[in-house]
C-alpha cells in the first residue's frame, strides 16, 4: 500500500469485501496547476503523469493493475452502466454498476457530486458522477435501477456522497433556481439568498434527497467544500475564478474485493 492520501465514509467503512476512497490532490506526481494527483486523462496534463496517478490509486485501492481503475466518458446524462470488465474505449455515461470483484469503478470531478454506492448483501456497487444536469436529469435513480436489475434492493444500499462544491460557494442565477423549482416546487428549500438576484445552491443536500427519495436509507455526507479547500481538491469553479486555463480532477473509487 502507498498510503495515497483519501478520505472514507463511514457507512461504506463497516462493509466486508468492499474498498473504497475519495481521492483529492495529493499524493501524484503532477506539476503546476495540476500539482499533484490529477487523473483526468481529459485535461492538458502531461499523459505520463495522469497514467502514474491513476496506477498510484489503484495500488491504494487494491486492484490487481491500473486496467482495473476504470472511469467512463462522463458527459451530464443519466446513463448508468453496466460493467462487466475492463475496456480500454471509455463509454459514455455518467454512472457505473458492477458485480465484479476487482473492477474499481472511479467517477472524475472537481465540483460535481460523487457518490458510491454498494448493497453488501448481493455484492453489487457503483458509482455516479452527478453534476446538476445530472441530477436534475435523474442519475442517482438511474444508478439505484441498475443495480437492483443485478440483484440490489434499494432498502439494503449504503451511498456516500463525496467532496463537492460547497453551498456557500456555488453562486447561481434565477434561471437555474427557476429550473429547479419548476421540476419540483420543494427544491427551494436547497438555495438561500444571495447578493442581488443571485442564490447559493445546496448541490450536496439536494443529492442526498434524491437519494433518500430512491428509497437509500443509509447515506454519508463527507461534507468537504472542494473550492475553498484548496490544498486537498482541485476544483473547476475555483479555475474560473482565478482564470486558470485548466484543472485537475479528483477521484472517488469503490471496489469489490475477492469473495
Amino acid at each position: 500500500m502507498t498510503s495515497l492520501p483519501h478520505v472514507t465514509a463511514p457507512s461504506l467503512s463497516q462493509l466486508t469485501g468492499i474498498t473504497h476512497g475519495f481521492f483529492g490532490r495529493q499524493g501524484g506526481v503532477s506539476e503546476g496547476i495540476y500539482e499533484s494527483l490529477n487523473v483526468g486523462a481529459g485535461s492538458d496534463d502531461d499523459p505520463d503523469s495522469v497514467i502514474e496517478n491513476r496506477r498510484r490509486i489503484a495500488v491504494e485501492i487494491g486492484a490487481d493493475g491500473a486496467d482495473k481503475l476504470l472511469s467512463c466518458h462522463q458527459c451530464h446524462s443519466a446513463d448508468a452502466l453496466l460493467v462487466r470488465g475492463p475496456f480500454s474505449d471509455k463509454p459514455k455515461g455518467d454512472a457505473m454498476v458492477t458485480k465484479v470483484p476487482g473492477l474499481a469503478l472511479a467517477i472524475l470531478t472537481a465540483d460535481c457530486v460523487p457518490v458510491l454506492f454498494a448493497d453488501p448483501d448481493a455484492r453489487v456497487i457503483g458509482a455516479a458522477h452527478a453534476g446538476w444536469k445530472g441530477g436534475l436529469g435523474g442519475i442517482i435513480e438511474a444508478t439505484v435501477e441498475a443495480m437492483e436489475a443485478v440483484g440490489a434492493d434499494a432498502g439494503r444500499i449504503v451511498a456516500a456522497i463525496g467532496p463537492a462544491i460547497g453551498q456557500a460557494s456555488y453562486e447561481v442565477g434565477p434561471e437555474f433556481r427557476d429550473r429547479f423549482v419548476e421540476d419540483d416546487l420543494e427544491n427551494d428549500r436547497f438555495f438561500t439568498v444571495g447578493n442581488g438576484d443571485r442564490s447559493q445552491f445546496d448541490i450536496q443536500k439536494y443529492v442526498h434527497a434524491r437519494l433518500i427519495r430512491s428509497g437509500i436509507s443509509r447515506v454519508d455526507l463527507i461534507a468537504h467544500d472542494t473550492c475553498v479547500m484548496e490544498t486537498e481538491y482541485f476544483s473547476n469553479r475555483r479555475r474560473n475564478r482565478r482564470g486558470e486555463p485548466d484543472y485537475g480532477r479528483n477521484a472517488s473509487v469503490i471496489m469489490l474485493n475477492d469473495a
